[in-house]
């Protein structure tokens, strides 16, 4: 049966993202059309999520999707749930399974509809697995993946059994990689990764502010952004070398996941929330237009309500730009699941109180630019009106009579809408 058509699913994170353009334009390079997921193709391929339990049951009920939408096709299932789980994604039916690695050899196989298993023991990988620069019409905002795997073990988290130690792309490879995307058009890369923070942990010379520091020297993009970080890359030297680096954003997502130190050591994070607020405080004397948004994790195992007030009082300190909350979320398979576990509704509840002061910091902090000059990256538009993102990651709203896609300019900042859209007008148009 000759097969023509494509449609890729991903779930989960960035990493997931990159890598399925990736393998996508292996497949477009060898005479395949892509399709969207929802129309009936000749192979499918879901590139699945293992973060929580409910990341599982997405991943086998998108294949089960896909097998309905054509019972004929060929189904290939890759990533961190195939990774952790392979026989019960076998079970599922599926025609090719790969786990996180060997991912053009995965891509060999679907070209010559071959059936089988890929699933290795990733902890005994370690060499960085390098894939083909992806495809991708955008032109505003590029993502580059630098490292893969995870050495930290937090108690929640299953990522280092699935991903395995962590491995980093060769600095001369992501120079290269960065060029070649400037040279296509991008104005803004981000550098992404499984932990970004480790980059160069493994290669023994280089670190994740050298890398930045010879993206900005050597090819000079408008804008280089940093994906989810861990507190303690920001060492003394990380903090002190960052505002010297032209085109590095000062907006920094540093996942928190609660702010209570007790809660904290249970999750095997390894620093205090006295630390990270110390480590917030020596940003933004660094560099005092920085924006910091976080995740926090609520109702984790063992969380009491003095413990999870102390997390709001230290999240008020801390002033974020943005929270992204989420109520605990088992994952079997870590040791935070065989802990005694808090009521989901519990959980939800924490929640939505923190959500609700997360809307209003981000609110503060949009206020705060009320009357500033802000550089915005626009990224579309609609109706005369296009939008894009400053430096530190606030949407901005303008009108406009030509097309701004993929243009930077200065936008002199009028009003807040929304509670956190920015609407602008640029002088100079």
């Amino acid at each position: 049966m000759e097969r023509k058509t494509f449609a890729v699913h991903t779930l989960g994170c960035k990493v997931n993202s990159y890598e399925s353009n990736a393998i996508s334009a292996i497949l477009e390079k060898n005479g395949l059309k892509p399709v969207n997921f929802e129309e009936t193709a000749d192979i499918y391929i879901i590139n699945t999520c293992s973060v929580t339990n409910t990341g599982d049951k997405k991943s086998r009920q998108v294949i089960r999707r896909a097998k309905r939408q054509n019972p004929d096709a060929f189904i290939a299932v890759l990533g961190c749930y195939a990774q952790s789980d392979p026989e019960d994604v076998k079970a599922l039916g599926v025609d090719l399974v790969a786990g996180t690695s060997d991912r053009e050899h995965f891509v060999k196989m679907i070209l010559e509809s071959t059936s089988g298993s890929l699933v290795r023991d990733i902890s005994k990988v370690s060499d960085f697995e390098y894939l083909p620069e992806p495809d991708t019409s955008e032109r505003t905002r590029a993502y580059i993946k630098i490292q893969d795997g995870c050495n930290n073990f937090c108690s929640y988290c299953i990522i280092p059994y699935t991903r395995g130690r962590v491995r980093s792309k060769n600095p001369d490879s992501v120079i290269a990689e960065a060029k070649a995307l400037k040279e296509a058009g991008f104005l803004e890369i981000v550098l992404t990764g499984i932990e970004v923070a480790s980059y160069g942990k493994d290669l023994g010379d280089t670190s994740l502010i050298d890398l930045l520091e010879r993206l900005s020297a050597e090819v000079s993009f408008r804008r280089i952004r940093l994906s989810s970080i861990d507190p303690r890359a920001f060492t003394d030297d990380f903090i002190k070398r960052i505002p010297l680096i032209p085109g590095v954003c000062h907006h920094f997502h540093i996942s928190a996941q609660s702010l209570c130190t007790e809660t904290l050591k249970r999750m095997n994070r390894h620093y205090t929330a006295e630390g990270f607020l110390e480590i917030l405080e020596k940003i933004r004397i660094a560099m005092p237009d920085a924006a910091i948004t976080t995740d926090i994790i609520t109702g984790f195992p063992g969380e009491t309500e003095e413990e999870f007030a102390i997390t709001c009082e230290n999240t008020k300190k801390a002033a974020f730009s943005r929270l992204h909350v989420f109520p605990y979320s088992e994952r079997r398979g870590t040791a935070a699941a065989k802990m005694k576990q808090i009521p989901v509704s519990v959980r939800s509840d924490r929640a939505k109180a923190l959500i609700e002061e997360g809307s209003v910091l981000s609110k503060a902090f949009s206020e705060s630019l009320k009357g500033k000059t802000v550089s915005v990256l626009f990224e579309e538009g609609k109706d005369g009106v296009y939008e894009g993102y400053t430096e530190n990651y606030v949407r901005v709203a303008v009108k406009s009579e030509r097309d701004l896609s993929g243009e930077i300019h200065t936008v002199k900042i009028r009003k807040l809408s929304g509670g956190t859209l920015l609407i602008g007008v640029i002088d100079n148009l």
